[in-house]
């Protein structure tokens, strides 16, 4: 693909849930979740027979809030497109996150356009309310999404993009990849270094404290996630926390004064 010009409709959405939709023109094309290039066969390499395509004037990749957003914006236009997501429910990348998990903002500012979030406005909804609601949010504006389609490889072919997940190919003329890499594994490599008895854990991979041993517990990454997985831990275990910035908790979220005060102390 290098040295192709290719262009791609790419979406970014913000606190206020206004979608703001901007292009973005270059050679080299972005990696879909980690995946390498494919290579291109060798000279004399068996060539598969071409399939028949399904046709869209959008693709959308990822099936999250950025993606359903998009899809509402697209049915609004009459645009005939589809969304594709690797989970088999709308939301599950809420749903498989730890159990305690709740979002670190109101309900107020957490409802897509056309559809307010359903709870109390200066309430903190879970991780399930978010991903019900936005399964309801699908369901209420009818969005074409296609779940357990695990996209493969998104490459240019002429004045199309191509889509392929498995034995499926679809085009269309602009893609909208609203998706992201940070919920990828990312282990260092002396993990396999460390005592068996040492109980390691991937945040992806926690649920609740019942799943650690009895001693002190060591946050690897100072996040979101990390910050509040310590939080939890700290009740039953002696926590510490290893990052850049150990993070900062509003005084008051809204209103034109936030005071902030320190977290944890990183080591």
């Amino acid at each position: 693909m290098a040295g192709e010009e290719e262009i791609m409709t790419m979406t970014r959405v913000h606190p206020n849930h206004q979608t703001e939709r901007f292009i973005e023109e270059g050679q080299a094309f972005m990696e879909l979740s980690g995946l390498a290039r494919p290579k291109a066969p060798a000279t004399g390499a068996t060539q598969r027979v071409p399939r028949e395509r399904e046709r869209f004037d959008v693709i959308v990749i990822g099936g999250g809030q950025a993606g359903l957003s998009v899809g509402y914006y697209l049915a609004q236009r009459g645009l005939r497109f589809v969304i594709l997501d690797a989970n088999e429910r709308i939301g599950d990348s809420w749903r498989k996150r730890w159990d305690s998990l709740r979002l670190f903002t109101p309900a107020r500012y957490n409802g897509l356009h056309g559809m307010p979030f359903p709870a109390p406005p200066n309430s903190f909804p879970t991780k399930d309310a978010m991903a019900d609601y936005l399964e309801a949010y699908a369901a209420h504006f009818e969005l074409p999404v296609r779940m357990g389609v695990k996209v493969d490889r998104l490459w240019r072919d002429e004045d199309r993009y191509v889509v392929t997940a498995g034995d499926v190919e679809l085009e269309a003329e602009h893609v909208v990849v609203a998706m992201s890499n940070y919920q990828s594994r990312r282990v260092p490599a002396f993990a396999d270094e460390l005592s068996p008895e040492i109980v390691q854990l991937h945040s992806s991979e926690y649920r609740s404290p019942s799943q650690l041993r009895a001693g002190d517990v060591l946050l690897a990454g100072a996040g979101n996630s990390g910050s509040e997985i310590a939080l939890e831990l700290s009740r039953t275990h002696r926590t510490w926390m290893s990052g850049r910035d150990t993070g900062h908790i509003p005084f008051r979220i809204g209103g034109a004064r936030r005071g902030k005060r320190r977290l944890v102390h990183g080591i």
